[in-house]
């Protein structure tokens, strides 16, 4: 990754605070579900003990489901092995002040064994070891995400409360691109844009979306590791931002029958002096490693759907005409497609469309650089890309459900070769921990369907 000078220097930091302006210091990592887990520090102590050495966390936040629960079947981590720490050393290109809450500063920590080996089922860690593969190549990432969220008028204990039913969304109807609908929450969302901003994160645009109370926050596109830390910290202030106003939001993919949340990850390649290496005199403007690049995308990508929609509600987003895709193909400016082809020049990049907002973005663009490099390094040639509707057009489907995608996942000989045995296993085993946890429930559906009628 190039140098660059990180949201607030150790130097500034130690001056704040002496000055009594920062009194804080959160380190975290994040974890297999793209949360933010760690510690808050006394600064003081953060700057004369954290600092140099780091510090450590019980390696179970690595072996856990969404509920915090211990679950079997982890090789890292088990009651078996002591459930051990591992360390959680700063990245000081991640240190930034977090305006949301007073006082405070934050840092990404990267995560190794006490030998100083690291953990390489870490998010983080698998996508700095696809992002060095990209790099022998002479060639960098550029991603953007485009994260979408719903807010709701009630406050999370509300929600939670209310089993999440009967939710007030902060608009009544589709405000799709609608000034209207953005102003009735500019408050809520002018706050998170201005915090996000003084975070060191570069603002771009706030839109209103189509599910009632649907929303989004643009950041501007920037190397891959630096969006994929900046989009696990807006994601966690979003939500914190929200609750200190009241109300509450949600990422996740599909909340209702009505429309998902997404996450389309942009991505466009570099070389060591910044050109965009993805345009060219090719057919579409496109370039050799372009065209390789997105054959690639689409060989892998059911395969390594996991990465894309990891979670068992994931799923339900893929419906026809939802503007969720359904169909392994790719076109230009095509948006029924999984893969769509936009800008050109120094603009051309692709957009992955299946992420939903829930999605973890560093192991996401870790899946975008593996699938893009097998086509790199096999030559694979590009289809005839889909000039029309891709969901009619009998194209290959991705994967239906987390059960499909985690079996495509574990027998897959692209995703052993780029990721290896232990993080197909460790992320298979995460599926198989939700997927028990589900067949086990006794879900609402089941019970106004047949608590009465059957």
């Amino acid at each position: 990754m190039a140098d660059r000078t990180p949201p607030l220097t150790v130097e500034e930091l130690h001056a704040l605070v002496a000055g009594g302006e920062i009194d804080t210091v959160v380190l975290a990592f994040p974890d297999m579900q793209g949360r933010l887990q760690g510690k808050r520090f006394a600064a003081r102590f953060f700057l004369d003990e954290v600092l140099e050495h780091g510090t450590e966390g019980c390696n179970y936040l690595l072996a856990v489901d969404t509920e915090m629960n211990t679950v079997d079947g982890y090789e890292m981590s088990s009651w078996e092995r002591g459930y051990g720490d591992f360390a959680m050393h700063p990245d000081l290109s991640t240190l930034r002040r977090v305006p949301w809450n007073e006082g405070t500063a934050l840092l990404i920590a990267d995560l190794a064994w006490n030998d100083g080996s690291p953990v390489v089922a870490a998010p983080r860690q698998i996508l700095r070891r696809q992002l060095d593969r990209l790099a022998e190549l002479g060639l960098t990432a550029q991603v953007g995400t485009e994260l979408e969220f719903i807010v709701f008028k009630d406050t999370y204990e509300q929600a939670w409360d209310a089993r999440y039913k009967g939710l007030t969304p902060a608009n009544q109807y589709n405000i799709d691109y609608s000034v209207l609908g953005t102003g009735r929450i500019e408050p809520l969302l002018r706050r998170i844009r201005n915090d996000m901003q003084a975070a060191g994160l570069v603002v771009e645009s706030a839109k209103g979306e189509c599910n009632p109370g649907q929303h989004e926050i643009a950041f501007k596109y920037d190397e891959a590791l630096v969006t994929c830390d900046q989009h696990a910290i807006y994601k966690t202030g979003a939500k914190e931002i929200a609750s200190q106003e009241g109300v509450s939001l949600t990422f996740m993919a599909k909340y209702n029958e009505r429309e998902g949340n997404s996450c389309h990850i942009h991505l466009s390649l570099a070389d060591k002096d910044g050109t965009n290496v993805m345009a060219g005199d090719g057919p579409g403007g496109m370039s050799e490693i372009m065209r390789h690049f997105l054959a690639g995308q689409l060989a892998a990508l059911r395969d390594f759907s996991l990465l894309y929609a990891p979670n068992i509600n994931s799923y339900k987003r893929f419906q026809p005409g939802s503007f969720a895709p359904t169909a392994v193909a790719w076109g230009y400016d095509n948006r029924t497609c999984a893969l769509r082809i936009v800008g050109h020049g120094r603009s051309m990049r692709f957009e992955n469309r299946l992420p939903g907002g829930d999605v973890n973005p560093h192991l996401a663009v870790a899946g975008l650089v593996a699938a893009g490099l097998h086509g790199i390094e096999q030559k694979l040639e590009l289809p005839e890309e889909c000039a029309g509707n891709a969901y009619t057009a009998g194209y290959e489907h991705v994967p239906t459900t987390l059960r499909e995608a985690a079996e495509l996942w574990e027998n897959s000989p692209v995703a052993r070769a780029a990721f290896g045995d232990e993080v197909v296993a460790h992320y298979r085993n995460m599926a198989r921990v939700e997927l028990n946890a589900f067949d086990a429930a006794v879900t609402d559906w089941e019970l106004r369907r047949s608590f009465e009628r059957l």
